[in-house]
């Protein structure tokens, strides 16, 4: 009888392990089903950054090229791959222009008094979303008449200049600028240019 006793108190003790390993593998398979959609959420996260990375590299690709190879060599007719021909773009002296064919025109007065004119260094170039900030160094010499309007010209000076500038550019799902914002120290290039 004694044994029948201990068997029944085994029984139990027995099934109460049971269940409770029953539970606690039903509690490890939870917890492992939350941590696995936890990890699959963070690669989904991790997969977000990594393309949002590889969006920015190739804007900034783009800018090296533009100021590079298109603007030092006054490629006008490529502009179209990097602005939309609907482009604002906010100038240092605080005016506005709109459209692809009014920035190249204000390019390509820089080069009339400065023809060599241009871009080989970019010493910051960052990006967030569909904004980048690029800071370029721009140079050139004073060797032609600079035009005034009204027939008037300045007269070169033969200076060079070499000025720190910066491009903020905002760019649209193609890859392409539709607004651009420059800025530079108009004190110190006109300065270097001989003209303060």
């Amino acid at each position: 009888m004694k044994t029948k006793w201990i068997l029944s108190k085994m029984t139990i003790v027995l099934m109460a392990a049971m269940v409770f390993v029953s539970c606690e593998d039903d509690l490890s398979d939870k917890k492992e089903q939350e941590y696995q959609t936890e990890i699959e959420e963070l690669k989904a996260e991790l997969a977000k950054f990594a393309l949002a990375n590889e969006t920015v590299a190739q804007y900034l690709e783009t800018f090296d090229e533009l100021d590079y190879e298109i603007f030092t060599n006054q490629e006008w007719t490529r502009f179209h791959e990097s602005h939309t021909d609907d482009i604002i773009v906010h100038w240092p002296d605080g005016r506005e222009t709109v459209g692809l064919d009014a920035h190249i025109a204000d390019l390509e007065a820089m080069f009339v008094y400065a023809p060599d004119t241009r871009i080989k260094e970019h010493p910051i170039a960052i990006g967030s979303g569909n904004i980048t900030a690029v800071m370029g160094v721009m140079e050139g010499t004073f060797t032609e008449p600079m035009p005034l309007g009204n027939g008037q010209f300045i007269e070169p000076t033969g200076n060079a200049f070499k000025i720190n500038m910066v491009t903020i550019g905002l760019w649209n799902e193609d890859g392409i600028m539709y607004e651009e914002y420059l800025f530079w120290d108009n004190q110190t290039f006109m300065s270097q240019l001989g003209l303060l």
